[in-house]
Order: C-alpha cells, then structure tokens, then sequence
C-alpha cells in the first residue's frame, strides 16, 4: 500500500510538472513572438505585454493597490535605440497583491518579480551584442522566461485554499535593460511602507536549464537561514541549486538590496544567445523552466510561512 502511494504521489507530481511546462511554453511563446517586437519600453509591444501580464493578475486574483494594476513611469532613450530619436516615453511596472492569512503577519511583504522589457529593435546605442543586427529582439530567455515562471508560481498560489501567512507582492518590471529603472521607481514609490516588506525574490533568466540543471541564485544569505531552506528545499526537486550567501548580482533585486530589503536573484546561466536576435522560444527549455518555477513557487511560500523574524543581513 506504502508503494502504490508513493506512485500515485509521482505520478501527480510529474503530471503536475508537465501542466506547468505547458503553461510556462504558452506564456514564454507571447511574450518573445515577433507581435510584440522586442517589449521596448514606450513602445505598443511593451504595452502589449504589460496588458497581458495585467491579465493574468486579475485572473487568478490579485488585488490591485489603488484603483490599477499599473505603476507608470518614465524611461529616457538615446537616439538610435529601436528607431528611436531621443526622448522621454511611457513604461510602467505591473504590480498586485495576495493578501495574507495571518491576522498580523499579514502586514509583512514578500515580493516576487521578473522583469518584461527588452532591447526590441536593438540599434546603436543599445545593449545589444548584434548592434549591427537591425532585428527583433524577443528575448524568449531575457526575460520572457522569467514572467513566465512568476505567472506559473501565481497560478499555483491561487490554488491555495489558505493563503501564505504573509501578503505577497506579485511584479513585473519594465525599464530593467536600460539600469533597472523599474525596480529603482518601485522601491522609491512602495505602495506599503518599507519596513514592511522583508525579502525579494527575483527571475531573470530561467529558461535554460542546462543539462546539470543547475539553478543559480545569489543572495540567499540576506535573510536569516536562507542558504540552508534553499538547499533544503533541493530535495526531490529535479534541480542542482548553486547557492550564494552573497554575490547579489546585477538585476531588479539590487535595487531592493541597496535599500536594506533582502533579496535573492535566480538565474540558468548565460549563453551566446544573451542579447541577440537569438533569443528565441526554439531554445527555452519549458521542462526546465517549469522545474525552476515550482522551486521558486516552495520558495516563496516556505518566506512567507516563516516562523523566524525576517531581518536583513548585508553580505560582503
């Protein structure tokens, strides 16, 4: 009996994981297609991208603060961006909450994020490897993969009959390419109070697992006891986490860092494809992704049930 149940509980396990590779597959097959030419902010493809993002967030139950899902901001272009001339344009971060169960931890914070943009058309002036290269840049990797994985892990919380003790901040930023300018106007503009949000969990780049399927992350040791829930939670995972206390790296989560917020970046790894027209759905690894996701998801939900204060720790 102690073995047919352990089937029945793998055999829903991997159902489990092929649903969501399927889901993180359609998710990341929007988000790089040619239609949204790139995601560059101030651009109909970026805004096409945060509507589809705003969908999902409605969807599956998040609630807005104020009356609106977005965050608007300004990004600056030079000229030659994306057939740019330079100026000012419209962007805006994505951004909701879960609320959570506990009646007084319930005012603590965990943040969730991944950001939408990216180098679009690419051009002289851009963060493109090809400058040359007058190309979509869909950036199926960097980082349509990490959306990708954060509207799987909200699919899965939405599930949830009880909710996390802590509420939950689900984000997407924009304006991460051009010097996290999203994640900079979000910290500087938290709709809670800063004291109140207690650790940051960021994806960029997950979509190339690689064949040692190894999921890295800095910053783990920002909270207490991080590096030893994250290798903790390698067990039955499918994954090989390389874990740094510190190594805080260089995405959206930095921005939460220099603020004292603690902050864990994860990542698969760089390729020749980084910041090309390259970057292509063909290459994501959707059964790695989904691997990545579910890890991240008992991540988060491990945070946000902590039973220990979560303060900040600086790493050198």
């Amino acid at each position: 009996m102690k073995k047919l149940f352990i089937a029945i509980l793998f055999f829903c396990y991997t159902f489990v994981d092929a649903q969501m590779s399927n889901i993180f597959y359609k998710h990341d097959k929007y988000l790089s297609s040619d239609q949204l030419e790139g995601r560059f902010p101030g651009t109909k493809g970026n805004n096409k991208a945060a509507a589809y993002i705003q969908k999902y967030f409605k969807k599956y139950g998040l609630k807005e603060f104020g009356n609106s899902y977005y965050q608007p901001f300004k990004v600056f272009v030079k000229e030659g961006i994306n057939k740019m001339k330079s100026d000012s344009v419209a962007t805006q971060n994505v951004v909701g909450y879960i609320e959570g169960s506990d009646p007084n931890l319930k005012n603590e914070y965990i943040v969730i994020g991944a950001h939408y943009d990216h180098w679009g058309w690419g051009g002289q002036g851009s963060g493109s490897k090809k400058k040359e290269a007058f190309a979509i840049h869909n950036g199926a990797d960097d980082n349509a993969s990490g959306v990708s994985a954060l509207l799987c892990i909200l699919e899965e919380i939405s599930k949830q009959k009880v909710k996390p003790k802590r509420s939950i901040i689900f984000i997407s930023f924009s304006g991460e390419e051009e010097g996290l300018l999203g994640s900079k106007y979000f910290v500087n503009h938290l709709p809670v109070s800063k004291e109140a949000v207690k650790v940051m969990l960021n994806m960029d780049m997950v979509g190339r697992l690689n064949d040692k399927k190894e999921l890295y992350m800095g910053g783990a040791g920002t909270f207490p006891n991080g590096v030893e829930l994250m290798k903790k939670l390698q067990e039955n995972s499918g994954l090989n986490p390389v874990i740094h206390a510190g190594d805080v790296g260089g995405s959206d989560h930095v921005s939460f860092y220099k603020e004292s917020i603690s902050a864990v970046g994860f990542h698969t790894g760089g390729h020749p494809q980084y910041h090309t027209p390259e970057d292509d759905i063909e290459l994501i690894n959707s059964e790695g992704g989904a691997l990545v996701a579910q890890y991240i998801y008992n991540a988060l939900v491990q945070i946000a049930n902590y039973e220990e204060t979560l303060v900040f720790i600086k790493q050198n």
